[in-house]
């Protein structure tokens, strides 16, 4: 009796889809696509702060074979199909957060700028810290968690003029002497160093270098994070007895280098080092359950880690945080 009614249900259906077909499909919606993409920034309160992650674009590695060693490519392959991610080309995220202390504003990073060396999907930054309503001029501090050319790109623009006028420039001296060395422009370093340059000379009178375990400003406490590079330094950032830890470039992706901390990665200066120190530093941020901010995880890339078998996973909080 019920197959009887579904086959004249069916039925039915079929010949209510014929009739539309033969109007010509009056029946259904005919709204333009729009083409368009939501504004490329997050906000929510945390503590007495308000952090804003504004995006400087996606940005793709190509064949993960090429910069994730140690581990065979069929296996770091199925490690990404296993999470629904392309096989052939690593893409990450370039999350800025900009974090209100009510005293100072301040940006942590600023992506690629006018280097393309990634592609075209870099370089949006001044765009979406437009869109968020933010103006560049109220920056008062740009933390560098390193001068990588993803990191340190966005402090000038075409002109080589400072982008956040009024910005002092937070970075460790290690790092900055390291990637503004004239005598590495010889060598295979050399764009990361042109672009380092470009960048951090013209604001050479507004630097501030950073130390271990310094207070750099209230509320922001710098934590040196060697390996990815010489001065490379992730931050606690506080707020009404809550933290987070911007991490940089502890951690490239999500899954990766978190399922498979050791391992190594071709943009480190030293790899070994930067894999004693990722999962040093996970370990801590895991078992004291203090959440994270990842420069190159899924957007908007806030969130937690936890201990996962001999490695760690990803937990991304939700996006409906309340303002």
């Amino acid at each position: 009796m019920t197959l009887d009614v579904s086959r004249r249900s069916l039925l039915a259906l079929g010949a209510g889809l014929g009739a539309t077909a033969m109007l010509g499909g009056s029946a259904l919606a005919k709204a333009p696509k729009l083409g368009t993409q939501a504004p490329y920034f997050h906000r929510f309160n945390f503590g007495d702060a308000e952090v804003t992650v504004v995006s400087d674009g996606p940005l793709p590695l190509g064949d993960p074979g090429g910069a994730f060693l140690g581990v065979p490519k069929e296996e770091i392959k199925k490690m990404l199909t296993d999470n629904f991610l392309s096989p052939d080309n690593v893409v990450l995220e370039q999350n800025s957060p900009i974090v209100n202390m009510g005293d100072k504003l301040v940006l942590f990073d600023t992506g690629m700028g006018t280097s393309k060396a990634f592609g075209p999907t870099t370089g949006r930054l001044q765009k979406s810290i437009a869109e968020s309503g933010i103006k560049p001029a109220d920056i008062d501090a740009i933390v560098c968690s390193h001068a990588h050319i993803d990191h340190i790109g966005g402090i000038v623009g075409a002109d080589d003029k400072p982008l956040f006028p009024n910005a002092q420039v937070y970075i460790a001296q290690s790092d900055y002497d390291f990637w503004t060395d004239e005598g590495k422009l010889g060598g295979p370093l050399k764009d990361f160093v042109l672009h380092a340059r470009k960048n951090l000379l013209p604001v050479k009178d507004r630097l501030v270098f950073i130390k271990d375990g310094q207070e750099i400003l209230p509320g922001i406490q710098a934590i040196s994070a060697p390996g990815h590079t010489v001065g490379h330094t992730v931050f606690m950032v506080t707020s009404k007895g809550k933290s987070f830890c911007f991490l940089g470039d502890l951690t490239h992706h999500q899954v990766l280098l978190l399922e498979k901390p050791r391992m190594e990665f071709a943009y480190d200066t030293d790899p070994k080092a930067a894999a004693n120190t990722r999962v040093k530093l996970l370990d801590m941020l895991a078992a004291d359950k203090t959440p994270v901010m990842s420069y190159h995880f899924a957007w908007p890339g806030y969130g937690h880690v936890v201990k996962a078998g001999d490695g760690f996973r990803y937990i991304a909080a939700p996006m409906n945080m309340q303002l």
